[in-house]
């Protein structure tokens, strides 16, 4: 798992270069930060084609809109939160996905609280011939695409990015407790994915 980057001075100066018309300042933020716009992007959307397009946008609307930009987050925290409104947006409008119900992958209890079913144990870790690690990160790609958009972004900026909980739910616009609610669910249903 990635660690959080941390503020950049560099970008600080770039944003006030931008704020003040400078177009040369623009270049080296795409530059700076295309590639880690893109990756979140296809990790979201996963399609390329579509990844490309949602940059695109994403650093039109970096433009457009700089002005706005107040400095109470990290940049690249607000970068992600366009990239990651603009690849939901994407794929609301395809609904390519089946999306499934998670609820047959929740955990269910006896009336003494007790498991109906034992807990999924972890043993990814235990694979050791690595076609079977391969075959089982192919199995987890298709379970991701089948989670909610906003659930497979939850589940991709926790897991993958490592941003805290805190920070993803300001960036998604959800409550705390919502979040870690769909995060929960969304492990549970991956889990349950790679059982089958």
């Amino acid at each position: 798992m990635r660690s959080r980057p941390s503020g950049n001075r560099k970008d600080c100066l770039l944003i006030g270069q931008l704020k003040g018309g400078n177009r040369g300042a623009f270049d080296e933020i795409f530059r700076t930060h295309l590639q880690d716009m893109h990756g979140q992007a296809l990790r979201l959307t996963g399609r390329r084609m579509d990844a490309e397009d949602v940059v695109q946008e994403v650093f039109l609307t970096v433009y457009r809109k700089i002005k706005t930009f107040r400095g109470q987050s990290q940049f690249k925290t607000w970068l992600y939160r366009i990239v990651t409104n603009a690849a939901l947006m994407r794929l609301r409008e395809y609904k390519k996905q089946r999306e499934v119900s998670l609820d047959g992958y929740l955990p269910s209890f006896c009336q003494d609280g007790r498991h109906r079913i034992t807990p999924v144990a972890d043993w990814f870790h235990e694979v050791d011939d690595p076609s079977k690690r391969y075959e089982l990160q192919e199995l987890l790609g298709e379970a991701l695409y089948k989670l909610r958009p906003l659930d497979r972004t939850i589940i991709l900026m926790s897991d993958l990015e490592g941003f805290a909980d805190r920070e993803i739910a300001s960036i998604l616009g959800l409550s705390l407790p919502a979040l870690k609610t769909r995060l929960h669910r969304a492990r549970l249903f991956l889990r349950g994915k790679l059982v089958d």
